[in-house]
């Protein structure tokens, strides 16, 4: 979900949302979602050396030919865990056999709700029977799977610095550094739970008890979780910087700046992880690949298209998580960008024209993301060709006044989930919708009860979701 925040270099251009996009409540969005409202049509120089994939007034649209055409999709695999925010290392996790009734079974909460100064922001993740979280106040929760039950809480905020008195009327802002919000949680290999800050901090701790392990500072805050891989702890900052950690003590190892951007979502996305790769994308628009062991540049692309006609369409960023799957990378940025390339050679397979904040999710023949403007769309994996687009937010039906609220607070959705052959995406306006994977068509709606835009996950036979008011919602 989106939220603004002022740039040094314009006012009115910086989004704000959560990586695996963030939540915030109905009020909250109203007020902070930048993608409301009219844009103004504004030329905008591009800054640094890009290359341009795709023509700004190119569209997406559906292949006529593949009109009712089938397609391969793996059976659904019930998953015992789900570690990262992807699920696993590649943040590729194919079909799950999950959330079958797609009824909810049970609605906990479990610490501070978002609201204008703390934000909901994690994905859980899960291991050992148990859901890990984080509220908006970015306590660490353990969770049990089958009931919601808290098992433990983590407060690893810095202690509030002193009140400074005297200047202006007496009054000066007051020093608290436990004003902060963001990051994401993780659970290693090891069975350690790693946790990364928007209080500038990446941590080990106990994913049984919740005692810390080792905890180490970061120059600028992290409002994503970390890959945990391979000994590595891989996490992206806010200030367009990868960060690696040894999981056995903290210790700081390599890392990779990115170009510098002036306007971006701040949701750095956690980078995916195949072999000796690492793949993250960065507010630049940057696609870059990395050996994992030593930081060594592979290759690098820019998701990027030949101009920008507004103030919104200059932010370059890529908020959702890059996807490594069959040899391939796929990612969409806020630029326009959504392309499929190539692991080994860093060859771009094919691209279109989509502007996303959420992670695509590939599965056999094909590849499904979700757009800005609220279309599902469901890719040939192997060209880029278009199955079926269904647009969530179509307004044919809606009256003037309704249509005329609408485009100043649209509703977005959430990165998918593919379960027991129907794609699942919640949104900004509590609802979860289950459509026909092969077809496009609407199968089922449910009533959430609050605004959720932070991609599900499934353990078992259940779908978890959290909600912008800080509750776990278990579907089966």
């Amino acid at each position: 979900m989106s939220r603004l925040m002022i740039s040094k270099r314009s006012v009115a251009l910086v989004a704000l949302m959560s990586a695996s996009v963030a939540v915030t409540g109905c009020s909250t969005v109203s007020k902070i979602n930048p993608f409301g409202g009219k844009d103004k049509n504004k030329s905008t120089a591009s800054q640094g050396q890009r290359i341009s994939i795709i023509a700004f007034d190119q569209k997406v649209e559906a292949n006529e030919s593949l009109k009712g055409a089938d397609f391969f999709l793996p059976d659904p695999v019930a998953q015992t865990e789900w570690r990262l925010p992807g699920g696993n290392a590649e943040q590729s996790i194919e079909h799950v056999d999950a959330g079958k009734g797609f009824q909810i079974a049970w609605k906990k909460g479990f610490g501070k709700k978002g609201g204008k100064t703390f934000h909901v922001t994690a994905p859980p993740v899960s291991a050992d029977g148990r859901i890990y979280v984080m509220d908006g106040e970015a306590d660490v929760v353990a969770l049990d799977a089958k009931t919601g039950s808290q098992i433990w809480r983590k407060d690893l905020r810095p202690a509030a610095g002193p009140t400074i008195k005297g200047g202006f009327m007496g009054l000066l802002p007051k020093k608290n550094d436990r004003m902060g919000f963001g990051g994401g949680v993780a659970v290693g290999p090891d069975g350690k739970l790693y946790v990364a800050s928007g209080f500038r901090f990446v941590a080990q701790i106990d994913a049984a008890t919740g005692n810390l392990g080792w905890s180490q500072q970061t120059s600028t805050p992290i409002h994503s979780a970390p890959t945990v891989a391979d000994g590595r702890v891989f996490v992206v900052s806010t200030d367009n910087e990868l960060l690696t950690y040894a999981t056995e003590n903290g210790a700081p190892g390599w890392t990779y700046q990115a170009l510098s951007e002036p306007a971006r979502i701040l949701a750095a996305s956690s980078p995916a992880v195949s072999g000796d790769t690492v793949v993250a994308g960065f507010a630049s628009g940057e696609l870059v690949a990395l050996r994992a062991a030593n930081g060594n540049d592979l290759w690098s692309e820019a998701l990027s298209r030949a101009s920008r006609t507004n103030a919104l369409s200059e932010i370059r960023d890529i908020p959702g998580r890059p996807v490594i799957y069959k040899g391939d990378v796929f990612a969409v940025s806020h630029s326009g960008v959504f392309a499929a390339t190539d692991l080994r050679t860093g060859q771009a397979r094919w691209s279109l024209p989509v502007t996303a904040i959420t992670t695509p999710w590939a599965a056999g023949d094909v590849v499904f993301v979700v757009d800005k403007a609220g279309q599902v769309i469901c890719v040939s994996r192997e060209n880029g060709s278009v199955y079926w687009i269904q647009d969530l937010n179509n307004t044919e039906s809606l009256s003037k006044k309704q249509k005329k609220k609408r485009a100043k607070h649209p509703i977005l959705w959430s990165t998918p989930i593919l379960a027991n052959g129907r794609l699942i995406t919640v949104s900004s306006a509590g609802e979860a919708v289950a459509l026909n994977a092969k077809t496009g068509a609407k199968e089922k709606t449910l009533k959430i009860g609050a605004p959720v835009l932070i991609n599900p996950i499934a353990v078992g036979d259940t779908i978890y979701l959290v909600t912008d008011e800080a509750d776990l919602v278990a579907i089966r």
